[in-house]
């Protein structure tokens, strides 16, 4: 194939490690942790086979293997460990962490020059905040943080240590996000950055938690008791400080950023572009005329940012792929589900506990879920090929009613097993969006969290956060047409265009494979799973 056309493969070696692979037609995504079923999973193996195999392709039809890891440097040609899959050296492609954030913002946006903006816990040579202007001849970096300061005086890095006070894994930030609008910020009067000349100056001198407790002993500041994992009042005020601070921090970055480039467009990646709540103040600041970050923002998406680098540097082309979906994933096919459905060994069904089941195909699966739902059922739902990015987007979701938080409440004490405080998203017919929610454009990737409309609020009461916030998902049935027929449907119902929108997992990564789903449906307390065609319920 690759005598015909090009054919790049990208590969991320660090935490949340993973594959892509691109060809003129194909664009396939997935991390290692959707496959070996552990979470923020380094490696690659598992993730480039699944990645060949969707697309039909052998090792022998890759042109180009671009890698990223993080750490002082990139990794080398050696270190990326590919020379025993016979790899030719000159086939190997190191690239810089942050350059390729900034291709899957760039390249996958819907805009022809904007502002680049970077910022996470910490990439390459000591980057936490980088940007760059991105134009149809290139992506060019113009600035970072102070490269002396050190990466615990970055946005992300410090954000990643009060979730580690708090009892967390850096990974987890999205835990004080959410308990972040339980608390009061106004307690702690120092500012935790200075924003000078598109650089970042950040009050931690260490990172995770030790940082926390240095920052502490230094300005007399109580953040409660570590670990405390949000139950104490003090604690939940140092959550609400990190974010506030952490929205300021990146509206006046945004700002000077767009100042010195002069491009109003703001294309947003790291892992710290998934902070929606930041994100929807950022989105309406007056500079910024377009606003948008991949759904894989954080190093879930590296791989696919190698390999869009890697089709730059092989064909001389700068790639423009405008998403309107985050489904990157393959799809699996009526004899694959059935496979699973019948514990065949095959499927790689592994039961944490057997559950007795029946199961039956229908004839119109979108109808049949939303009757469950508008009878209060909360269902898995996995339809076509899954999410790349970390929010289910309704591939791979577990849905309920939001008409009430009895569902929510459900979900956090019965199937998820998380904490009491955490939201669930909303997924809203893109049609009724402006209607439910202070929104003015699409958000189909949950990564704004806009006010819900007042007269609106108490009808989706589920998924109505404290603040009254939600983490919009706009859905625009010619993007998913299985679930925009599902909330159509919905709406016929009950009168209301929105279901409950979560991940399908229960302290798992999310599930990948029709077995993945059935092992799941049958550990937790679902009501029923709607896996292609297939209903399965209960015995």
């Amino acid at each position: 194939m690759s005598r015909t056309t090009p054919c790049v493969v990208g590969i991320n070696l660090g935490h949340d490690g993973g594959a892509a692979l691109i060809t003129d037609t194909v664009m396939v995504a997935i991390s290692e942790e959707r496959l070996n079923r552990t979470r923020y999973s380094p490696g690659f193996e598992a993730s480039l086979l699944y990645c060949l195999r969707a697309a039909g392709l052998t090792l022998t039809d890759v042109d180009l293997i671009a890698v990223s890891g993080i750490g002082r440097t990139p990794p080398t040609r050696t270190e990326t460990g590919l020379a025993h899959l016979g790899i030719d050296r000159e086939q190997i492609l190191p690239v810089d962490h942050h350059l390729s954030h900034a291709y899957t913002a760039y390249c996958l946006s819907p805009y022809k020059t904007a502002t680049v903006l970077v910022v996470d816990g910490g990439g390459n040579n000591n980057d936490t905040e980088t940007y760059y202007a991105a134009t149809p001849d290139g992506i060019e970096r113009l600035c970072g943080n102070p490269p002396r300061r050190p990466r615990a005086g970055g946005i992300g890095a410090t954000y990643e240590a009060f979730t580690n006070w708090l009892g967390w894994h850096e990974q987890e930030a999205g835990k004080t996000m959410a308990l972040a609008s339980y608390g009061d910020p106004s307690l702690y009067l120092a500012p935790l950055f200075d924003v000078l000349d598109t650089q970042v100056h950040g009050r931690l001198t260490r990172t995770h938690a030790s940082g926390i407790a240095d920052l502490a002993a230094r300005t007399g500041f109580d953040f409660g008791p570590y670990d405390s994992r949000g139950a104490h009042e003090l604690a939940t005020n140092a959550a609400a400080y990190v974010q506030a601070e952490t929205e300021r921090a990146l509206c006046a970055l945004a700002e000077q950023t767009i100042a010195a480039t002069g491009l109003g467009n703001l294309c947003f990646a790291g892992g710290v572009a998934l902070n929606c709540v930041a994100a929807d103040k950022l989105h309406r600041l007056d500079p910024v005329t377009g606003y948008f970050a991949p759904p894989a923002a954080s190093d879930r998406g590296q791989a696919l940012g190698c390999a869009l680098y890697a089709w730059h540097r092989l064909t001389a082309d700068l790639p423009r792929r405008p998403l309107s979906s985050d489904y990157f994933g393959r799809d699996y096919t009526s004899e694959e589900i059935e496979q699973a459905l019948r514990r065949d060994p095959r499927s790689g069904l592994v039961e944490r506990r057997r559950t007795p089941f029946t199961w039956r195909r229908e004839s119109d699966i979108a109808h049949a879920a939303a009757q469950m739902i508008a009878e209060g059922k909360i269902i898995g739902w996995f339809q076509g090929g899954s999410e790349l990015g970390p929010r289910a987007l309704g591939a791979r979701s577990i849905l309920a009613d939001p008409r009430t938080t009895a569902s929510s409440h459900a979900l956090n004490e019965r199937i998820k097993h998380r904490e009491a405080f955490r939201p669930f998203a909303p997924s809203v017919l893109a049609d009724h969006a402006g209607a439910w929610f202070d929104l003015d454009r699409p958000s189909p990737f949950m990564l704004l969290a806009p006010p819900v409309r007042p007269d609106h609020a108490d009808k989706i009461a589920g998924v109505v956060h404290v603040d009254g916030t939600a983490r919009v998902q706009t859905v625009d049935p010619a993007a998913a047409p299985a679930y925009g027929a599902l909330i159509e449907h919905f709406h016929q119902l009950t009168g209301v265009p929105v279901v409950l929108n979560t991940s399908f997992n229960d302290r798992e990564p999310i599930v990948e494979t029709p077995a993945h789903a059935l092992a799941t449906f049958q550990a937790c307390d679902l009501d029923a799973v709607c896996i292609g065609e297939y209903l399965v319920e209960r015995s």
